[in-house]
């Protein structure tokens, strides 16, 4: 039985060990300036080729490598970096077309010129960019004791060539727009994470990797492909499926199990919930077009009700702050007779909620993380459809049942109704019939991993589920398991540097492996 929160570790650590290591896969190293999948005899054995060349003179500004000024925040030093990469890095250089990647380096204050190792963090997502330091707290103010920390703007989010409901609309066809997406994967993530790392260290030793969410799924990616360039990564709610294929059905397969135990604990809690759920439900089902207008234009309906689950069920505090939402939910009656109608302030809410309108590329590329050599074809949708009987909404406010939410699921429907993510219609469906889709993982590598692990697995995860984490980490030779129930997947944000530090005293022998 998992105990309440009132240990660091509430569950022994997992150690795990194959019988017979081999050495790690190697990685080629190519003179020119050029990242790229090269081929061997068999499709599924790859290699990622390093970038050095005479322009990668590490840590000083390149044409391919601009450095800024140090600046600050309380506590800390900043410095902006921006990277000229290769959109495609199977292409040669010169024929590839170019994007930018921001990184933002972090130090204590008087740490400027001191020799510390490099730590790079890589965001949730995808489609996000990396937080942005206000002052030195948090996990952040932890790292910095003893490493430089790397900030990276995943490609398309932030100021790395930003992909926006605006700036997609500069490419003009679904075909080309698809086409163009294809290289905003984890694969090319790990590609620019090594062009970074060779220009900014002047001596290219291996860095650290932080990866938190969907940043873990791609520092997997980086140990299956480029472990050359790692020392030790940490993993915090992000261990991928690896099987071949789309193994996107069995993950929400797994999820929505989870997602049903959430909604459960939800309402156990908020019990008057249940009945002010169902009411919203009936009021959109009954409004003209079976919704209404929020304020950017998108349109509420029963199930884009349901969405609120993605923020509400999974991350800390998330209960309470979706309760006191529905707190809101209705305008007061001022005028005698006037009609009920749902209120301005929780309309607005549910869209500062759903980041939709300010990251699409989260909605657009999601299945397409699950995505090896197979399409997902709308695999949320097809598995929900599998058990319409226990979230049809309209159908549960009608027979007086709970009206349950939804997770990180994301449906083509979402493609109609919301405003931001409409005119990505047609690229989406594309996306989501696309085959011939790179490998991101290599479980051979894997399994012969050399490279320190640690990984924190949330028992009660509602993103990365709990089985589905245990299965990959047996397939990781060598890593060590924190399981804890003391944290929801947010745990990196919301313990301090608490989660961060035992970490790294599981890789640096300050935690017994047993």
């Amino acid at each position: 039985m998992l105990a309440t929160h009132t240990q660091t570790s509430l569950l022994k650590p997992v150690f795990f060990r194959l019988s017979s290591l081999l050495s790690p896969r190697t990685v080629s190293l190519f003179p020119k300036t050029k990242l790229q999948y090269s081929s061997s005899l068999r499709s599924s054995d790859r290699t990622f080729a390093a970038m050095v060349g005479a322009n990668a003179a590490a840590g000083k500004s390149s044409p391919e490598h601009v450095a800024g000024e140090w600046y600050s925040v309380p506590e800390l030093r900043l410095r902006d970096h921006r990277f000229t990469v290769p959109l495609d890095y199977s292409l040669d250089r010169s024929a590839s077309p170019k994007i930018s990647v921001f990184a933002r380096e972090v130090v204590s204050v008087g740490k400027e010129e001191q020799l510390l190792p490099y730590l790079l963090f890589l965001q949730g997502g995808p489609g996000f960019e990396c937080p942005r330091p206000t002052e030195s707290s948090g996990w952040i103010h932890k790292a910095c004791e003893d490493f430089r920390v790397v900030l990276m703007d995943q490609r398309g989010t932030g100021l790395s060539t930003p992909l926006t409901a605006s700036s997609m609309l500069q490419i003009k066809s679904a075909e080309d727009l698809a086409d163009y997406l294809k290289h905003f994967r984890a694969d090319n993530i790990v590609n620019d994470a090594e062009f970074i790392r060779l220009r900014l260290d002047p001596d290219t030793k291996p860095w650290t990797v932080l990866g938190q969410s969907y940043g873990g799924f791609c520092a997997v990616t980086y140990l299956s492909f480029a472990p050359q360039g790692l020392k030790q990564v940490l993993l915090t709610g992000g261990t991928p499926p690896l099987g071949n294929g789309c193994t996107a059905d069995s993950v929400y397969k797994a999820c929505f199990e989870q997602v049903i135990c959430q909604n459960e604990k939800y309402y156990k809690r908020f019990p008057q919930d249940i009945e002010i759920v169902r009411e919203i439900v009936n009021h959109l089902a009954g409004s003209e077009g079976g919704g209404v207008r929020l304020p950017s234009g998108s349109f509420l309906t029963p199930k884009g009700l349901q969405t609120l689950g993605l923020s509400g069920l999974g991350s800390s505090a998330g209960f309470e702050r979706l309760h006191y939402m529905f707190e809101r939910v209705w305008d007061p009656v001022i005028v005698p007779g006037a009609p009920k109608q749902i209120s301005y302030y929780f309309l607005k809410a549910v869209e500062n909620w759903l980041d939709f309108e300010t990251n699409p590329l989260f909605a657009i590329m999601h299945e397409s993380i699950y995505c090896q050599g197979a399409s997902s074809r709308w695999s949320a949708q097809r598995t929900r459809d599998k058990c319409e009987d226990k979230f049809d909404a309209i159908r549960a406010a009608k027979e007086g049942r709970p009206v349950f939410f939804m997770g990180e699921m994301i449906f083509p429907w979402m493609f109609d109704e919301i405003h931001a993510l409409r005119l990505f219609k047609d690229a989406a469906h594309l996306l989501a019939e696309k085959k011939d889709w790179p490998p991101l993982y290599n479980v051979d590598a894997l399994n012969n991993n050399k490279v320190p692990v640690a990984a924190a697995v949330y028992y009660e995860d509602l993103y990365v589920n709990f089985k589905v984490a245990m299965e990959t980490a047996s397939q990781i030779a060598g890593i060590r398991l924190w399981i804890t129930n003391e944290y929801m997947h947010s745990g990196l944000r919301d313990g301090g540097g608490q989660v961060f530090d035992h970490l790294m005293g599981m890789l640096n022998g300050k935690k017994p492996l047993f």
